[in-house]
């Protein structure tokens, strides 16, 4: 595994717009069990590719759809004011972070 590549991430289109999936590269393949709920954070979902940090600010910044996993990308995300703190969820100590910006003519 590349150093700098320290990001999975995982686009899917639908209709008009991209989601961006994107969560820390070490945190693929993990399992986050809740009791009433399970997230499996898989290679499948989330890594279609490996990403540097300078790759995911510019994908940050110019996606209107993202869903965030752990404490690396959902801190960026936060950096750049893409979302306010009180808008992450926090599940065995993972940070999850979903952001929608609609942007356009109306």
């Amino acid at each position: 595994m590349n150093q700098d590549k320290i990001f999975a991430l995982r686009k899917i289109k639908y209709q008009e717009t991209t989601m961006i999936n994107i969560c820390d590269i070490d945190l693929v393949g993990k399992e986050i069990d809740r009791g009433d709920f399970v997230i499996d954070i898989s290679k499948d979902y989330f890594l279609e590719h490996e990403i540097d940090e300078e790759e995911a600010i510019i994908l940050l910044k110019s996606s209107s759809v993202l869903n965030l996993v752990g404490e690396k990308i959902v801190n960026l995300a936060l950096r750049l004011r893409l979302a306010k703190g009180n808008s992450v969820k926090v599940i065995e100590n993972i940070p999850f972070l979903m952001v929608f910006s609609f942007v356009g003519n109306y």
